[in-house]
């Protein structure tokens, strides 16, 4: 029956169990759905997704030919031989968002599910932090709201997670795929294994292997099936300088189906923003200076974002390029980390008690807009782009966990196809190409421009794509490795165009060596030369000035790698 609110094709019922069948799709984005039938939420979020360009033949799902499945050497073959033939649904979300059941946030479960919605996101993750009081009683108060959630806003897949405290370590986003067991299996991984429940925040052996045991435990939840699947992502990596690289690295070999990448940038995004109309802070609230905690060998540099984004991420032959180097596959992501929003009237719920209670009180709406909170809401300023099988919350595990992933900031762009293509063979995003030594692989790139404005009000440009190379070199013996000498920008193309499509075509010749690629692109606002100089990186994004970092300024697009092995 259809609740009396729309028109019923059975789709609103899919995504709570697993939904995978192609008809999973939610009214607005079923094409086999008239505008006349869709109610008039359903209406406005078609229009609003055909304007981004986000819906339509050709953009909402790119063709990718046969021969996807084998995401480098550890991603299992079951988790990435489930794709359509037809190609992809590319499905945004975000991983990363607080309500009032974290001690710093106020917003309820269904603000931020309607405010993403309206954003344009399709799937997100509620991680409120890991902590005594929400170990205690906030994982089990959170559930009732994100249920209600789901059954409210039909369109938007709503997962429940937390914000681990890594031992030893920063935050990192825990999710698993929503089922009888989730409160039970996340109440039992908080409580035995959150670094602030436990008090093994510090850097030592004893805490990092703690951190090593949390993610064995998820494995074996999803191996004795108490839950379908689970997932970790680091959050905001850079931030603090506590993030060691054998710490990332040890995290991604214990459980490489599980830990499978990072915040390529992090939230907190209008912190940038300048005094007298913003909080004049630094973007992602990367202010911070090396601790005890810290690891010596990172640069004063590593603490601030570049252009928005990570330092591990935004360095050409950076920390990450130097696992990509390694044939590692580890995925960046994009997040709004949403507590309190920018230039929002929201306070929070009077006689509010959260010790007691595990959350504060719904919030009221005043009459002064603040200027000094550092957030977007989801979806308002930062995407992150999944190739998902269809509209279900595993499709969007195995689409993350397969590393078809591409993250932008402001809407810079409406949609991104790039595959390596050899002969008849083609791959897309996060997988690997197999060819024949000496054979010739070419990098194809569509990018559907921005079609409409963004949140700030204008319409990006978008003004340089830039093609990032790396030889694979293999293992490397000193797990604190942080950069890997052969990666380096190759091309540069100007786009020399304002709407619709662009496709850019670059050779990577005969190849007998194994390599990687991965994109990026800006609006052009503010390069400099990558921290590892102008060969490796002539106009990369540059370091954000603290104080004084519009974020709407200087917008960026990055994709994750595809690999090539020559037999």
């Amino acid at each position: 029956m259809s609740h009396g609110h729309s028109h019923d094709h059975g789709h609103h019922h899919h995504h709570h169990g697993d939904g995978d069948a192609a008809s999973s799709l939610p009214p607005a984005l079923d094409l086999s759905v008239p505008d006349a039938e869709l109610t008039p939420g359903q209406l406005s979020r078609r229009s609003m997704l055909r304007r981004t360009g986000l819906l339509g033949a050709g953009l909402a799902a790119g063709s990718v030919l046969a021969g996807a499945g084998q995401a480098a050497a550890a991603v299992s073959s079951a988790h990435a031989q489930n794709s359509r033939s037809g190609g992809y649904l590319w499905l945004a979300g975000d991983h990363h968002i607080h309500t009032q059941h974290s001690s710093d946030a106020k917003y309820r479960v269904i603000d931020h599910v309607r405010q993403a919605n309206a954003h344009g996101l399709d799937w997100m993750v509620i991680t409120d932090h890991g902590s005594e009081t929400h170990a205690k009683i906030g994982v089990e108060k959170v559930n009732p709201d994100i249920v209600a959630a789901r059954d409210q806003i039909e369109d938007t897949l709503v997962f429940q997670g937390l914000e681990w405290n890594i031992p030893a370590a920063e935050h990192g986003t825990v999710f698993v795929h929503p089922g009888k067991n989730e409160v039970a299996v996340l109440k039992e991984f908080e409580n035995s294994f959150d670094g602030s429940v436990k008090g093994a925040s510090s850097s030592s052996p004893a805490n990092e292997a703690l951190a090593i045991s949390g993610l064995n435990f998820l494995a074996e939840q999803v191996q004795r099936r108490n839950v379908r699947d689970a997932l970790f992502l680091a959050n905001h990596p850079a931030r603090k300088g506590i993030d060691s690289p054998h710490e990332i690295r040890a995290w991604r070999d214990a459980q490489p189906s599980i830990a499978v990448g990072f915040e390529g940038a992090p939230g907190h995004q209008a912190g940038g923003l300048p005094k007298p109309n913003g909080p004049g802070s630094a973007r992602g609230i990367y202010d911070n200076s090396p601790s005890a905690d810290s690891f010596a060998g990172y640069p004063l540099e590593s603490y601030r974002t570049w252009g928005g984004f990570d330092w591990m991420t935004a360095t050409v032959g950076g920390l990450w390029d130097s696992l990509l180097a390694e044939g590692k596959p580890w995925w960046i992501t994009a997040n709004s980390d949403s507590h309190n929003v920018y230039a929002d009237t929201a306070v929070r719920g009077p006689n509010s008690d959260f010790n007691a209670n595990g959350r504060y009180n719904d919030p009221v709406y005043g009459t002064g807009i603040s200027l000094t909170d550092t957030d977007f809401w989801p979806g308002q300023y930062s995407r992150t782009h999944v190739g998902a099988s269809s509209f279900s919350y595993k499709s969007v595990m195995d689409g993350i966990r397969a590393g078809r992933v591409w993250v932008d900031h402001g809407g810079l762009i409406s949609g991104l196809n790039a595959q390596l293509r050899s002969g008849s063979q083609a791959v897309t995003l996060g997988d690997v190409l197999h060819v024949r030594k000496g054979g010739k692989v070419d990098l194809v790139i569509e990018i559907s421009l921005a079609n409409g404005p963004n949140w700030a009000q204008f319409v990006p440009s978008l003004a340089r794509v830039d093609v990032i190379q790396g030889d694979v070199t293999g293992a490397v013996s000193d797990k604190d490795t942080f950069a890997t000498p052969s990666t380096k920008v190759v091309k540069s193309f100007e786009v020399n165009k304002a709407t619709g499509t662009v496709k850019l075509t670059y050779s990577l010749g005969r190849l007998d060596r194994p390599v990687y690629v991965r994109l990026r692109g800006t609006d052009g606002n503010r390069s400099a030369v990558g921290f590892n100089g102008a060969a490796v990186d002539p106009a990369g994004p540059a370091i954000d000035v603290l104080g004084d970092a519009d974020p709407w300024k200087d917008l960026w697009f990055y994709s994750n790698p595809m690999w090539v092995l020559p037999a």
